[in-house]
């Protein structure tokens, strides 16, 4: 086999994969350090199985980039964003805009152009969205003041890459591409032409991908989504990520911002969510070689050659970084143990800063040995952060501060009932003040300080606690109980809350609240069959009453009810145990949606036929009215 070959670069990246991330999570180093010390050992500095031009390394970097843009797309949901356009605009915006600032300047003051200081300010202001997210869920610090506002950053810079990829060959001083030591001229479809007319083709492109996303791709899809073959699915979505990503590149656009369009476009379709399950299982697996490319692309020589510039340059990152995002924390009036966390784990550089010098480098912002340098000193600053966090929750945050989940005690619960209700919102208020008017009495545990204390003034007892704790669950009595209700919001905290109570009071009955189809599947995985859907009960209740005012008899509604209500949890439970098995969801969904239709269709026409309805008060009330 040639050693340059494709399926001898494949073979040698998924091993690297399988054998480092392991060996990394034992070590408590974490996934995304596993690939980046896979990338450099496999890399042309040390073993020299891949990459050796560095060309190659890059073609597999800049596919999983690709993907990634895409995906981050494709989850894009404007609700989300418009809630949280405070911390998102505010505190993102502000960290991108001081850093930036501050880097540019001094980059400048070391004798640098503006235009190319003010390209290395953008590419390290960015943080690692991956490893700042993996690490923030190992320690379950996601749901802290730190936490949330750390993934709003984070959120920021990730949309922010957008524009950067668009303002950087507007930096350029020529348009000369080094790649692997020499020169090469760029050449796409709008090379010779003038600068309005590539300006307007690029707007006409892009105005034509979102028109044809709305008109023309759902349409598509549909048909290729009567075949029922999930593979031909995704590999449509593939098509359409790969051609605009190619379309992008031939009107001088950065490919990645292709994908991301194509993310968002799709992200308006009936057929977003069963894209995102198709494509999901490439999304860990591309990032990985996405990381284990940079790692390839490590210059060990230049750091080996250059140690003091280059540790000057990490310490002089993470030191910039900590004390803006410091300062930020202080101005938004966070505690001082969220302002540490959240100042520390978004120090270092970030995945974006490999795309961003990529892109840089091939329209002539920067030259390749400073692009060596700075993914020199980002590699090792994402290498650090685990380091900082271990030193915040071991060393700083015992003698600076508590952290949020231990600044209010948990409540001493002197009362035991035969109903356990955890999650005290809209949901489980509810089921409580109805299990209350016909005498039965629950116990209510909340997470959410401030609410428990909004529903003591008004005069309500509840207890602040986290019911996926065994003592909790124990002092609330669950060892007596009979029945307990999962109603919180939060469907990993529900989990959590069921696993606990499954193995420590295999007593309790458990009905647990979801958010959605998917939740109720994992629900249902658990064990668990009384399983809720918030918003199904009451769907049903409206379609109920929009037949009865549309003339339909009380007693043909009700029973029309109840059997979909029964037929549709048959359905329910019959799909959780086949989600995993690679079956087209959507076409079985439709499938079940049309027997159910012609099934209730036809029992009321047999009703119609063969019952007396004379009976039925409350339409003849209301006809005669």
């Amino acid at each position: 086999m040639e050693q340059g070959g494709f399926l001898y670069q494949a073979f040698i990246y998924l091993a690297a994969a399988v054998i480092s991330v392991p060996v990394a999570k034992r070590l408590g180093l974490g996934s995304v350090l596993g690939y980046l010390l896979a990338g450099v050992i496999i890399g042309p500095f040390i073993l020299g199985l891949v990459g050796e031009e560095g060309q190659d390394v890059m073609h597999f970097a800049e596919f999983g980039v690709v993907m990634m843009l895409f995906l981050i797309g494709l989850e894009l949901e404007p609700a989300m964003l418009w809630r949280m356009r405070i911390p998102i605009l505010g505190i993102g915006g502000t960290q991108v805009g001081i850093t930036t600032a501050l880097i540019t300047v001094i980059a400048i003051l070391l004798g640098f152009t503006w235009q190319l200081s003010l390209a290395i300010g953008l590419t390290l202001a960015l943080s690692s969205t991956a490893l700042v997210m993996q690490t923030l869920n190992e320690r379950n610090l996601t749901r802290t003041v730190g936490g949330r506002n750390a993934f709003s950053v984070l959120l920021f810079q990730d949309i922010a890459v957008i524009p950067i990829l668009a303002l950087l060959p507007l930096l350029a001083t020529g348009n000369v591409v080094e790649v692997a030591g020499h020169h090469a001229e760029t050449h796409n479809w709008l090379s010779h032409m003038p600068m309005w007319g590539k300006t307007l083709i690029v707007i006409g492109v892009f105005i034509g991908i979102v028109f044809a996303g709305r008109h023309l791709i759902t349409p598509i899809f549909r048909i290729i989504a009567k075949t029922r073959l999930t593979e031909i699915f995704t590999a449509a979505a593939l098509l359409l990520v790969i051609g605009i990503s190619l379309l992008m590149m031939q009107i001088g656009v950065s490919p990645a911002l292709g994908a991301f369009l194509a993310g968002v476009v799709l992200a308006q379709s009936e057929y977003h969510y069963e894209l995102e399950t198709n494509i999901l299982p490439f999304k860990g697996l591309l990032l990985g070689v996405f990381f284990i490319a940079v790692g390839a692309s490590l210059n060990l020589q230049l750091i080996t050659d250059r140690p003091a510039l280059i540790i000057e340059l990490v310490v002089a990152l993470i030191l910039i970084k900590f004390l803006v995002l410091f300062i930020i924390g202080k101005v938004f009036r966070m505690k001082l143990d969220n302002t540490l966390l959240f100042s520390l784990s978004l120090a270092q550089g970030g995945e974006f800063a490999f795309v961003l010098l990529s892109f840089a480098l091939q329209n002539g912002v920067v030259t390749h040995d400073i692009s060596d340098i700075l993914i020199a000193a980002v590699v090792i600053s994402m290498a650090i952060t685990p380091v900082l966090m271990v030193i915040n929750e071991k060393l700083l945050q015992p003698r600076l501060g508590t952290r949020e989940k231990e600044e209010q005690p948990q409540d001493h619960i002197d009362e035991n009932n035969k109903v356990i209700i955890a999650g005290f919102g809209r949901v489980g208020s509810t089921a409580g003040r109805f299990l209350q008017a016909n005498g039965v009495f629950a116990t209510y545990l909340d997470l959410d300080p401030d609410n428990v204390d909004l529903l003591r003034k008004l005069g309500m007892k509840v207890y602040y606690g986290d019911a996926a704790r065994k003592d909790l669950l124990e002092s609330a009595g669950a060892q007596n109980a009979e029945l307990l209700i999962v109603a919180v919001d939060n469907m990993d905290k529900a989990a959590a809350i069921i696993e606990t109570a499954q193995k420590h009071f295999p007593n309790l009955h458990i009905m647990a609240r979801a958010n959605g189809w998917e939740n109720v599947y994992d629900i249902i995985d658990h064990g668990i069959e009384d399983v809720y859907r918030e918003t199904f009960d009451t769907a049903i209740h409206m379609g109920s009453d929009a037949l009865k005012y549309l003339g339909y008899r009380s007693y043909q509604v009700n029973r029309s009810a109840k059997r979909f209500s029964r037929r549709d949890k048959e359905a329910l439970f019959l799909f959780a145990k086949n989600h995993d098995t690679g079956k087209n969801r959507i076409n079985q969904v439709r499938e079940h949606i049309q027997e159910l239709e012609d099934r209730i269709r036809k029992e009321l026409e047999s009703n119609q036929k063969d019952k007396d309805m004379g009976w039925d008060i409350e339409s003849r009330i209301k006809n005669n009215s």
